[in-house]
């Protein structure tokens, strides 16, 4: 069986590559929509989510990272005496402008953090250190957003709001989802650029001490302080994707085209398939006058059927972690984690066993004597 479903799909090398072809565009298609809806969510809170911390506080009623509000740091003592904190750190996240030395100037968010304990500061750092963000007007940025900053080397110096910005360090692969490039400097230097008062901060971060229950804290912390709000990581996180993918209209969009290349891809796969299985129906009309059961033919036609997903989606699946490479340098990221390429295995599968068994319904109705007829 497993020969004949073999010959059967080299015999046409026409229909074969148009089958697989197909397939592959399909496995492309969705790959590559589904990984822009991933890089998109991932970047609406990847601060949020590398920040190592536990809770969030923020002013009362901030619904997503990028609106904080300042309120006053003391705030910060009161949460720093609740039991069960282990270290409690403040924190500046606030749009601002950036100066390139040709005079030109870009939207950026500044982030500022304790570079001591570095909740909420940089990861992926490729040049330069965190320590080095102590020094006054110091700064680090993407290498993502050389180019766009204006910035070809580490001890350039630009502006932010007419004050230096000197950058001593490059990270890797921390992109943001709006325009505005992600600057990370210290909670001081934040506060200069931002030019907030010296007792106003826009969020505190809590770490939580060993062993303790992260929502029982939060209570705690609720209990004691009023006029703010207090989330946990995954609940910040949560909210703040939510608004990006749900109260945008940017979200929206994502959304709606990674559905669109599913169904697509779909339909396209289903299309090749059922097409390829029909070309072949006065075979099968040969099969079944020399006395083959419609089971053997079931098999036969499953078989290629599973073959072409296999080659199509192993194809597909290269192309698409090319992609996903490339998009490395690019404006939009496409992710692909192992879950996504096991789910696309399984659908690839599913798509092309479905359409062929939508087929097979036109099998067990072939006459074996249309195979006498002209």
């Amino acid at each position: 069986m497993a020969s004949l479903a073999l010959r059967n799909l080299l015999h046409d090398k026409v229909r074969l590559v148009v089958t697989l072809t197909g397939v592959i565009f399909a496995v492309v298609l969705v790959a590559v929509q589904v990984g822009l809806f991933i890089g998109f969510q991932t970047a609406t809170s990847n601060v949020i989510d590398n920040s190592k911390a536990d809770i969030w506080i923020t002013s009362k009623g901030v619904g997503y990272i990028e609106s904080g509000l300042p309120f006053s740091e003391r705030k910060f003592y009161q949460a720093l005496a609740a039991p069960g904190v282990a270290a409690a750190e403040k924190y500046i996240v606030q749009f601002n402008r950036w100066r390139r030395p040709d005079g030109v100037e870009e939207n950026i968010e500044v982030i500022g953090f304790n570079p001591e304990l570095n909740m909420g500061g940089p990861w992926n750092l490729v040049e330069g250190s965190v320590a080095s963000i102590k020094l006054d007007d110091s700064v680090i940025i993407d290498r993502l957003y050389q180019k766009k900053l204006g910035v070809t080397h580490l001890g350039q110096v630009c502006e932010i709001q007419g004050r230096r910005a000197r950058v001593v360090g490059f990270t890797e692969g921390i992109r943001t989802f709006t325009t505005a490039p992600t600057v990370f400097t210290s909670f001081k230097n934040a506060q200069n650029y931002a030019r907030l008062d010296v007792d106003r901060t826009t969020y505190l971060l809590i770490k939580a001490a060993p062993g303790a229950d992260v929502e029982a804290l939060r209570s705690r912390l609720l209990e004691r302080m009023k006029d703010v709000s207090v989330w946990t990581t995954a609940e910040f996180s949560a909210r703040t994707r939510s608004y990006w993918m749900f109260g945008t209209g940017a979200g929206i969009t994502v959304m709606i085209a990674a559905v669109l290349g599913l169904i697509v891809g779909v339909v396209v796969v289903a299309q090749t398939i059922y097409a390829a299985t029909i070309d072949h129906i006065r075979e099968y009309g040969t099969l079944k006058a020399m006395g083959a059961t419609n089971g053997y033919i079931y098999r036969v036609i499953l078989k290629q059927a599973v073959t072409s997903a296999l080659i199509g989606y192993a194809v597909g699946i290269a192309v698409a972690i090319l992609a996903e490479y490339a998009s490395r340098t690019g404006g939009a990221a496409i992710l692909l984690p192992a879950a996504v390429r096991v789910g696309l295995f399984g659908l690839t599968l599913a798509m092309c066993t479905s359409a062929a068994m939508v087929s097979i319904n036109k099998v067990t109705k072939i006459d074996p004597a249309m195979v006498f007829k002209g």
